[in-house]
């Protein structure tokens, strides 16, 4: 019988090559939006940290100079911590346009695989009905041999 040849398996790795490398894109987003995260909470942790010193640290006493450098400090953790969290927004945004664009080469990849399914099992089919046919022959062939012998 004849050999399933797929007509699409060019496509078929092509799209297989593109949804691995969108997996792996959507990975080192994953890695990214967590890295930003921590960065974040590290800066977080630090502003806290900053805020109660500067409000243990205060005494009866107020030094005009010291208490502009404090608040610019503060000011520089505020911003820090600003920082960080919008590149948390931004690597989220980031992770969820590789999410789609994962997703999307999975589909396309498994609209392939579908059709190759589909197209193997027509193949199985017809397969089997031409051996039926050969056997219905061979099995016909042998019947009018003995018939013939048979019959005087």
């Amino acid at each position: 019988m004849k050999r399933f040849v797929f007509s699409l398996r060019p496509v078929a790795m092509l799209r297989e090559h593109r949804e691995l490398r969108a997996r792996e894109i959507f990975a080192a987003s994953l890695q990214a939006v967590a890295r930003a995260e921590a960065r974040r909470d590290q800066a977080r942790q630090a502003l806290a940290r900053f805020a109660e010193a500067i409000s243990t640290g205060r005494n009866g006493r107020s030094n005009a100079s010291a208490e502009a450098q404090t608040l610019a400090g503060y000011r520089r953790e505020c911003g820090v911590e600003a920082d960080a969290t919008r590149a948390v927004v931004v690597s989220r945004a980031t992770l969820e346009r590789h999410r789609q664009e994962h997703q999307e080469a999975h589909r396309q990849l498994e609209m392939v695989r579908r059709l190759e399914a589909k197209s193997r099992a027509a193949h199985r089919r017809e397969t089997a009905r031409l051996e039926q046919v050969e056997l219905d022959e061979l099995s016909f062939r042998r019947h009018a041999a003995r018939q013939s012998v048979s019959s005087p």
